[in-house]
């Protein structure tokens, strides 16, 4: 696993918008910055799963978080940019992004793959990030030093058999961030990196191996060093980079 030991307090004070935030590693990200000190900005399609992360924080302790439904296959960019009014509204700066919301599906063959499959996928993993990073932008400007984050997979870095899409989206994603790097690199102090969670036990990967025993794999919990160094002061300076949290 990813050796990192996060000081108490590394995110106080700080704003994170996270996707995927009602469950798998959106949801373990989520209660991690919280309990970490900072304001976390709950985003996905399932309101009722991001009031239950909600009251979670809550319960814990943590700063209290906000709540922002948004279906990621669907808004346009009229929702986005209700999502950076209704943030710079109450807090006037975003702090760290991570772009964490995904969708696999079923594996199978690419020519039996319909095209409203390859286009939500597509969607949702690959152009929700660059909307959500390209919106946020000035937000992010207005911080210290902020964090954008994009969840990976092992599957953006060498092709998967009957996992076309998916592959293609998180090959995507990895260039996406390059590129992000290299327009940023000079004129900011936003920094962007990637990490591969590896195997994990979600619903996202559920979809796509239901035989699997989820016990024979990691649980978003226990990945979370990775998400935590990558958002926190620690990792100034690391800056265009794919981290892996399992090595």
């Amino acid at each position: 696993m990813f050796k990192y030991e996060a000081p108490a307090n590394l995110l106080k004070d700080k704003v994170i918008l996270v996707t995927g935030a009602g469950s798998g590693l959106g949801r373990a990200a989520s209660l991690a910055y919280a309990k970490a000190g900072a304001t976390v900005v709950l985003l996905g399609s399932n309101t009722g799963k991001l009031e239950t992360v909600y009251d979670e924080i809550e319960n814990a302790g943590g700063a209290e978080p906000a709540i922002t439904p948004l279906n990621l296959e669907t808004a346009s960019e009229e929702h986005y940019q209700e999502l950076v009014d209704g943030i710079a509204t109450a807090f006037g700066r975003l702090d760290g992004l991570l772009n964490n919301a995904g969708y696999m599906g079923s594996l199978m063959p690419f020519q039996t793959m319909s095209m409203a499959h390859w286009q939500k996928i597509m969607q949702i993993n690959l152009n929700a990030g660059f909307f959500l990073t390209r919106f946020t932008f000035q937000l992010l400007l207005q911080a210290e030093n902020a964090s954008v984050i994009f969840t990976s997979s092992s599957a953006g870095k060498k092709a998967h058999a009957y996992n076309s899409a998916y592959s293609v989206a998180k090959h995507g994603v990895e260039a996406l961030m390059q590129v992000l790097f290299l327009e940023l690199e000079n004129t900011s102090t936003i920094r962007v990196n990637t990490i591969n969670p590896g195997p994990c036990a979600t619903a996202l990967r559920r979809s796509a191996f239901p035989a699997e025993d989820p016990g024979t794999v990691a649980k978003p919990e226990d990945l979370m060093a990775a998400y935590l160094y990558l958002m926190g002061k620690d990792s100034i300076g690391k800056n265009g980079k794919q981290f892996s949290a399992q090595d």
